[in-house]
């Protein structure tokens, strides 16, 4: 079965993390299968909404760790930077369901998403530093923006998660519900706006963006080009070789 389930109903194209074994976390293929169905849904008027959801108890780790030292980003063309700008992009609504952890990428598309729904047990984090790295998917100019500077140094900065009702607080997520219902209240609000006129919708989300588009991809651009160069350094090489030795990483001579 497929690590990313395509489902489309009632107008609604749901992407479902389904690789709960492995903590949702992505792989370079399950990048390559978002930025595709994204391609498809812009394409596709049978989808007006695109839902983007995990399981109950994990949305995402974040990155797989070893698929991602074995198969590192090369390039704007890579899977990772097309589902970054696929997502960054796309026309229609995004509504996401966050329950559990939802580490680096698995908060920072919850920046480009327009409705947000998180289980109480839901848990952000964006610990780029704390891996020797900058911030993805122009979170660095995004969570300031949505949080204020000082709630997103913490955030950037310390790396360390934040809870539902925070997320909630700081305006990343519309509400907070138990988690067993999150994904259903997350589809329930899709169809909602899949019953809508599709040319309002886009137009209303074009015009709430604010011109800001070319802004987020150069942000995205530029982050790339840092995060590359970081990954290459001995503060990334200290921080990976530790989290697969299972110890706490040493700092002191990066």
């Amino acid at each position: 079965m497929s690590d990313i389930l395509v489902h489309t109903e009632a107008g609604v194209m749901t992407l479902t993390f389904n690789r709960v074994d492995k903590k949702n976390s992505i792989t370079s293929a399950m990048y390559a299968a978002l930025a595709d169905a994204l391609a498809q849904a812009k394409d596709d008027a049978a989808v007006r909404v695109v839902l983007i959801q995990g399981d109950a108890t994990i949305f995402s780790a974040g990155n797989d760790i070893g698929d991602f030292l074995n198969q590192p980003p090369a390039g704007q063309d890579s899977p990772v930077f097309r589902f970054l700008r696929g997502i960054a992009q796309f026309p229609k609504p995004i509504v996401a369901a966050v329950c559990g952890p939802a580490v680096g990428i698995g908060t920072t598309l919850l920046f480009h998403c327009d409705l947000v729904y998180a289980g109480d047990n839901a848990a952000f984090s964006m610990p780029f530093v704390n891996l020797g790295l900058c911030p993805e998917a122009a979170s660095s100019l995004l969570a300031p923006q949505m949080f204020g500077h000082h709630r997103a140094a913490e955030a950037l900065l310390l790396g360390e998660p934040f809870m539902a009702e925070a997320a909630l607080e700081v305006g990343l997520v519309n509400r907070v519900v138990p988690p067993t219902e999150c994904n259903a209240v997350a589809q329930q609000q899709a169809r909602k706006l899949a019953a809508k006129p599709l040319s309002a919708l886009i137009e209303t989300k074009r015009l709430m963006k604010g011109g800001q588009q070319a802004a987020v991809l150069a942000r995205m651009d530029e982050e790339g080009a840092s995060f590359g160069r970081m990954l290459r350094e001995p503060a990334a090489r200290e921080a990976f070789t530790a989290f697969m030795e299972k110890r706490k990483p040493d700092f002191s001579k990066v």
